[in-house]
């Protein structure tokens, strides 16, 4: 689903949203339910693809875990109702490359040390937002480093961004402009996590969170 340039989201005193952050968000970009239907449809697309697979599900933290949450539960709830079913094992890793709202080139990667349970199996990266593609391009081949038998990558959001290094995910939520979000587990230095909608970060509340 592409989200176009000029697209002004919804307004903010329309939805339901923490009091503590009032005037940090510009509007709702992306609201709840929508992201949530379009996770369902990913499910179903990855059950369609892989449905005869064993999945290692390897969610990238800390931006990730709710769309990951959300992705295995669909997927769950499609096995339970289907004669195509996914054993799925979930292990977390942790990216970290942003200080404020810009990516930097010092990727860390936290409990990725040893994936050497990959070898032979079929890893699905899931992944909350793209941009550059720099930060996956370096875990893919981290990754690879382990021999699995097959990479997929579910990507909530994928950034329209100059410089992109065009590595896509497999399977796409939302492609949007090049705007800073954040809410649905995406943050800025730690806060907005608790946002169920992904909002556009005002530019009072990057200064307000600024470290």
């Amino acid at each position: 689903m592409q989200i176009e340039d000029d697209w002004p989201g919804y307004n903010i005193d329309l939805f339901s949203s923490p009091t503590h952050y009032s005037g940090d968000l510009e509007c709702v970009y992306i609201p709840h339910g929508v992201i949530m239907d379009r996770t369902e449809r990913l499910a179903r697309n990855i059950m369609d693809d892989l449905g005869d697979h064993d999945l290692v599900v390897l969610c990238v933290l800390k931006g990730g875990y709710q769309f990951s949450a959300d992705l295995v539960e669909g997927i769950k709830t499609l096995s339970r109702n289907s004669n195509r079913s996914i054993p799925m094992r979930v292990h977390f890793i942790r990216l970290k490359s942003y200080l404020n709202d810009q990516s930097t080139e010092d990727l860390q990667i936290i409990g990725a040390e040893d994936l050497s349970f990959l070898n032979g199996k079929n890893v699905l990266i899931v992944e909350a937002i793209v941009d550059t593609g720099n930060t996956l391009k370096m875990l893919l081949k981290h990754v690879e480093g382990f021999r699995p038998k097959m990479i997929k990558v579910a990507g909530l959001l994928v950034k329209r961004v100059p410089h992109s290094v065009a590595c896509l995910p497999d399977y796409v939520g939302f492609e949007i402009p090049n705007r800073f979000v954040v809410g649905y587990a995406l943050d800025y230095n730690e806060y907005f996590r608790d946002l169920d909608h992904i909002c556009v970060l005002s530019e009072t509340g990057k200064m307000k969170y600024k470290i």
